[in-house]
């Protein structure tokens, strides 16, 4: 249990919030959403103690321990895998680290003997025997295989720090626990594993992240820092959303009346809650919407960039043929081979494998940017791309300003490229930043603008959610919803996959998976699963 009480943070003269109270109990997991720069990840450093707040205070319950998801990844490097993970539970570690110093001494006394016999006490009452196998556990149910660990923390890569650090966070079952980002650089099968673990989690959880089917799939609650304050409210992400744009359009008819808008309300948390208790999440076994009311539904003061993609000309029946298709890196790796598919007109496709660089070498081959080592592809006449590449550092080693740096892309005059920055929530002196200085959520909004420009009937698109806020998000999601053309897109996010792709072509070196189906259906299907191992040579 957490309580917060009075508490106020402040920089300067800006006030983030002040006066919140706030009990977050067992059994819970709460989502911290928010604008960029709301205060997220300053609420959990303030209860974790890294933050000092302004006023106020911060208890736990008697006794309790708190564990928080460290974003520092150096910090270990000199210790293996398997240790790093086990410093996770401190206490335990200390016992662990006092024992074994007294059982290496050359003068081991009476006394040393008398303590030794207290530190395995303790060491036993909290489940010391189990440690190393239940840091195991946790480390293969992250996609760090046995062999690495007793591996130093420096010689893992930067994505299998992540999963270590996770499972230093995850390890002990800690009564508290505070999750900032949990599912950066995790795979979609890592991501399924966090959500089932979190689902059997008894204790408390608040989780900063910008993954709404995450969010959804564990959150019993959301704490909404807006209004220069923190809400909380019973529910999942999805229902805060569609609950405040609700209220939203209620706020913008003036003409309804305060009954009817109350039994609009009331019919939407109905409809929610039926929908809630049907399904497989982990919300629906936690009793989410349990205590709802209509009072707490309110519009937000969020802003949603205005993502409109657009087609000059309808797409022929012949989009995009790919034939024997074959990437290889530097040094030798196969990321895919003997790739043959045909893009039918209405197709959005994701592909998707088990090593992402696969889907980058194909996106890059077929924009011509890259060489197969094998194969051929071929677009219809009619076609015009529009490409969102994962890494657009090059796109921006540029003194020019928003503007002109987007009138490079287009035809117009300064007004028509203002008003493309403007939807993407570039306004006043800030499109006459320098394109160099941006940050990675605003270097992606330019290049969403740039592809907007195109008016093209296919898109192609590389992990497209990195960087972005929810907003950005939500936004671009629901645009791709309603896109009429052609989308070929990676992504490691499964709302945006599931609402969007009609079509699964997994990459693999052994050729292709190709299903019409839901990503819901495809990743529960069992003889899909055999298939993958299969191709994957498991």
């Amino acid at each position: 249990m957490i309580t917060l009480s009075n508490l106020a943070v402040q920089f300067g003269k800006r006030v983030l919030y002040k006066d919140v109270n706030m009990k977050f109990t067992n059994g819970n997991i709460y989502g911290v959403i928010g604008a960029n720069g709301a205060g997220k990840s300053t609420l959990l450093k303030a209860i974790s103690g890294e933050l000092e707040p302004t006023k106020g205070t911060v208890e736990l319950g008697p006794g309790e321990r708190l564990s928080v998801l460290s974003q520092d990844h150096f910090k270990y490097d000199e210790f293996t895998v398997l240790d790093t993970v086990l410093m996770g539970h401190t206490v335990l570690w200390d016992i662990m680290k006092e024992r074994d110093a007294l059982y290496a001494k050359t003068d081991f006394s009476d006394a040393d003997g008398i303590r030794v016999a207290e530190l395995e006490d303790k060491f036993a009452e909290m489940g010391g025997y189990n440690a190393e196998s239940d840091a195991a556990a946790l480390l293969s149910g992250l996609g760090i295989k046995e062999d690495k660990h007793y591996t130093l923390m420096g010689e893992l890569s930067g994505k299998e720090k992540v999963r270590v650090m996770l499972a230093k966070a995850l390890f002990g079952e800690p009564d508290n626990l505070l999750l900032d980002e949990p599912t950066n650089d995790l795979d979609l099968e890592t991501v399924q594993w966090l959500e089932g673990y979190l689902s059997e989690f008894e204790h408390t959880v608040l989780v900063v992240s910008h993954d709404r089917h995450f969010l959804d799939s564990v959150c019993t609650h959301t704490v909404d820092i807006d209004f220069g304050k923190v809400t909380l409210f019973a529910g999942n992400y999805s229902f805060w959303y569609e609950s405040s744009q609700l209220a939203l359009r209620q706020a913008q008819n003036q003409k309804a009346k305060a009954e009817e808008k109350k039994k609009e309300l009331e019919e939407f948390i109905r409809r929610f809650s039926a929908n809630v208790s049907k399904s497989k999440q982990t919300t629906s076994r936690k009793k989410m919407l349990e205590k709802l009311n209509v009072e707490e539904i309110r519009p937000s003061t969020r802003k949603y960039p205005g993502i409109i993609f657009q087609m000059e000309r309808e797409p022929g029946n012949q989009i995009l043929e790919v034939e024997n298709l074959k990437a290889v890196t530097d040094d030798g790796t196969i990321l895919f081979d003997n790739v043959n598919f045909t893009v039918e007109k209405g197709d959005k496709i994701v592909f998707l494998s088990r090593d992402p660089r696969a889907m980058t070498a194909l996106f890059e081959i077929i924009n011509g940017n890259r060489p197969a080592q094998q194969g051929t592809y071929n677009w219809g006449v009619t076609i015009t791309t529009a490409y969102l590449p994962v890494d657009n550092t090059k796109y921006f080693e540029s003194e020019l300003n928003l503007v002109d740096w987007l009138s490079q892309f287009g035809e117009g005059n300064e007004v028509y490229f203002k008003s493309f920055l403007g939807r993407m929530l570039f306004s006043g002196e800030e499109v006459l930043k320098k394109v160099n200085v941006l940050s990675g959520g605003e270097k992606m909004r330019c290049m969403i603008a740039r592809m907007q420009l195109k008016n093209a009937n296919c898109l192609i698109l590389d992990t497209p959610t990195n960087h972005l806020d929810l907003e950005s998000i939500q936004a671009f999601n629901n645009n791709l919803k309603l896109f009429k053309g052609n989308i070929l897109f990676a992504s490691h996010d499964h709302e945006f996959i599931e609402t969007v792709a009609n079509r699964i072509i997994e990459l693999t070196p052994n050729g292709t998976i190709d299903k019409m189906m839901e990503y819901d259906e495809y990743i529960a299907d069992d003889h899909i699963k055999e298939l993958k191992d299969k191709m994957y040579g498991c």
